[in-house]
């Protein structure tokens, strides 16, 4: 049976409903934002009035299944959804065969589950299925969940589609966030302008005479004047530096290091108990366990790897590939993206690898000390490829988009993994040629 890809936006039957609420109280003073509500249109709304309720966004069938649950792995059972995207979240309905597709409507047919979009992550993931066009939406919760049709631009259309709801939302909460954080400046000014102990109204701030407010300034700018600088805190261990989401040559001029300790002492793990485990890199470790590791990592000095706690190594080689997609700029800069996909592209075998060794010695380091290093620990990894079964494709797939990726997005993301596997795989291929001075020690 055919049912149309895309679904009226005056559907009716309530799909999902849930709120926001962002509280502030400081010495007698309180603010609340609510009212994000995710809920579809109401019967009786019109396109002409000015209802805030979010519109449905897209609606149509796509083969969904379920991978994991709050970081537990789960065996993949396929089924066809009809799946509908509203307000902040995802809602999968049983597919109604039993209905011909102009009645279909939510409100005939009970949800099977819905998905808050709020801080999810999108990538495309062919690799953990046999299916094409396969793409995996992760939740906060550490839910996730594979999307899947045989025609590639619905796909795309979809994925775009989701990913441009997630970073509305995202934006949406910064200003939520910013709203906060101007409330507390407020909430501040408020008790430095009262020389008694008794909370100060909004209404009397407002009426305070110019002097008073000079006053007020004043003494917030000795307050800012007194305050420690970043250094000092530093030193004295009050503010620690993060590792996760630190530009690589900030980290590594920190530690006085060509590549990052973090980088280090995964691949040190990975090499001393798991070159020869199936799927190493390919598989994905506990979301929440991951989570946890990255944690220490930006709070703790001290990291053992060899803990119990860190026994699963798809635990370590998730972190290690996380902490290099959440790079403000990828381990290849971006001024070096389009002109290697361009010489993956060329016809000319030769004149392709040497014009892509002529790209990679002109890397700045820290990022060209940190990529010869990873391809060096990759070349033994795929040395074990008889044990773990991750060939030369196989690490291309996992570690091109994570080690690469296009400075602006194009729409074309399926396009551009292409590319960047070819150029991860030609690295691996030709790694003697491309480089060929010894990899970094310290």
């Amino acid at each position: 049976m055919h049912l149309p890809h895309s679904q009226s936006l005056q559907e009716n039957g309530q799909v999902a409903t849930g709120s926001i609420q962002l509280s502030l109280q400081s010495r007698g003073y309180s603010y609340n934002v609510t009212n994000i509500i995710v809920e579809p249109p109401s019967p009786d709304s019109s396109p002409d009035s000015d209802s805030s309720k979010p519109e449905l966004e897209k609606a149509g069938l796509l083969n969904k299944t379920k991978i994991s649950e709050g970081g537990r792995k789960l065996r993949k059972n396929w089924n066809q959804s009809w799946v509908v995207l509203v307000g902040n979240s995802l809602v999968f309905f049983k597919d109604p065969k039993s209905q011909t597709p102009s009645s279909w409507k939510p409100g005939n047919s009970r949800p099977e589950s819905s998905v808050d979009l709020r801080g999810a992550q999108l990538e495309f993931a062919d690799c953990l299925s046999s299916k094409k066009n396969v793409f995996k939406l992760r939740t906060v919760t550490g839910n996730e969940f594979l999307l899947q049709s045989e025609t590639d631009s619905l796909v795309r259309e979809w994925y775009n589609t989701i990913q441009g709801v997630i970073d509305r939302l995202v934006r949406g909460l910064s200003f939520y966030l910013s709203c906060s954080l101007s409330l507390f400046r407020t909430s501040l000014v408020l008790s430095l302008s009262s020389s008694r102990s008794l909370p100060l109204s909004f209404s009397r701030f407002l009426s305070l005479s110019n002097t008073e407010r000079k006053r007020v300034r004043s003494r917030l700018k000795k307050l800012i004047l007194r305050r420690p600088p970043l250094q000092a805190l530093q030193e004295k261990g009050l503010i620690k530096d993060q590792v996760f989401g630190c530009r690589l040559e900030m980290l590594c001029e920190r530690e006085r290091s060509a590549v990052p300790r973090f980088v280090r002492l995964c691949t040190e793990a990975v090499e001393r108990r798991g070159l020869q485990t199936d799927g190493i890199y390919r598989v994905s470790g506990n979301l929440a366990v991951i989570q946890k590791l990255r944690f220490m990592v930006n709070h703790e000095e001290k990291l053992n790897l060899d803990q119990s706690e860190w026994e699963d190594i798809h635990v370590i080689t998730g972190a290690l590939k996380l902490f290099f997609r959440e790079l403000p700029e990828p381990l290849v800069p971006y001024g070096f993206y389009t002109d290697i996909i361009e010489t993956v592209k060329m016809s000319d075998y030769s004149d392709k690898v040497d014009r892509l060794k002529c790209l990679v010695l002109n890397i700045p380091p820290p990022s060209h000390d940190t990529l010869h290093f990873i391809f060096s620990h990759l070349q033994r990894v795929l040395e074990q490829s008889d044990a773990n079964r991750m060939t030369t494709q196989n690490i291309a797939i996992v570690f091109g988009p994570t080690l690469m990726r296009p400075e602006r997005d194009t729409g074309l993301m399926a396009v551009h993994m292409v590319y960047q596997n070819q150029a991860v795989e030609l690295m691996l291929t030709e790694f003697d040629h491309i480089f060929r001075t010894p990899p970094p020690l310290s």
